[in-house]
């Protein structure tokens, strides 16, 4: 089963339930501004990432900041003839794959205030949380050696407005704001022959946006069912490559390796293609109204 079947199920399941409200619950109260006031409450669900078939890692190789260069052997061979994947690899070696991308389940919780006016519902909602989400790509060398750039979601949090229409306890809305994040930049390799330094910031800026549904079940309390979009724009994360210790002891070795080779000895960089960490969440809320 993919992950988008099963959010696809989820999103299902969860509607199913929201519709299965008994009637009186429509009717609980007389109350003409029933989504008026500030609310606190949680939010649940499972992320999935879109699919970034063609990711790859690119190389700087000698320090210009331009990394639309290739990394060749001495006898001019690309070094990286292997290619690349979407996800972290495996083994050194292409031939076993990669893993996917980590999807996850997701848990938040937020405080907002809406006004209602007539079936018009505006209001502020912030959260804060955190996903198990991993976004990863691999490379893997004639050496054979495999090099895994991953980004981790640490916690997140945003501020939104909400806009919607109220069907009298049934309030349907879209949502959209800033969002700040803490993504961490790991690196993984079966090179242990060279030296390997990575860097970037990991507390990004971005945007989250969607809708949902939201259900008054008392006077108090509601349930709902949200969708949201994730994008942050995590573009400088970076891994020098230099001889290393292992190296420097052989001039041999040093002299044919094709992160070092002359007249570019000072090393490679690697970044990733794809700059952007994003991915779909859908969520089943619960707020309590005062």
């Amino acid at each position: 089963m993919t992950h988008f079947t099963k959010l696809t199920m989820l999103a299902g399941l969860a509607t199913a339930g929201i519709f299965a409200v008994p009637a009186h619950a429509q009717d609980m109260t007389t109350d003409d501004k029933p989504f008026s006031g500030l609310y606190i409450g949680a939010a649940g669900g499972y992320d999935v990432q879109p699919n970034d078939v063609g990711s790859s890692i690119l190389f700087d190789r000698n320090g210009d900041g331009n990394f639309s260069d290739s990394v060749n052997t001495i006898t001019g061979a690309n070094a990286f003839s292997p290619g690349f994947c979407n996800g972290s690899a495996r083994t050194a070696v292409p031939a076993y794959g990669c893993r996917n991308d980590d999807d996850g389940w997701s848990y938040y919780g937020r405080a907002g205030f809406d006004v209602q006016s007539g079936p018009f519902v505006v209001g502020l909602v912030g959260e804060f949380g955190k996903a198990e989400i991993t976004d990863s790509v691999a490379a893997f060398s004639t050496t054979p050696a495999s090099y895994t750039m991953a980004r981790k979601l640490k916690w997140e949090g945003s501020v939104r407005a909400r806009a919607g229409l109220a069907a009298r306890n049934t309030l349907f809305y879209a949502t959209g704001g800033a969002g700040y994040a803490k993504i961490d930049n790991l690196f993984f390799t079966t090179n242990t022959a060279n030296a390997f330094a990575a860097t970037g910031s990991n507390k990004r800026w971005g945007y989250v946006g969607g809708g949902g549904i939201e259900q008054k079940l008392t006077k108090n309390i509601s349930i709902g069912m949200e969708y949201t979009y994730h994008q942050y724009k995590d573009d400088d994360a970076r891994v020098l490559v230099t001889a290393g210790t292992a190296l420097a002891g052989s001039p041999v070795l040093l002299a044919n390796n094709p992160f070092v080779l002359a007249p570019n000895t000072s090393g490679t960089t690697f970044r990733r293609s794809d700059e952007n960490f994003r991915w779909h969440s859908l969520r089943g809320t619960v707020a309590f109204r005062f």
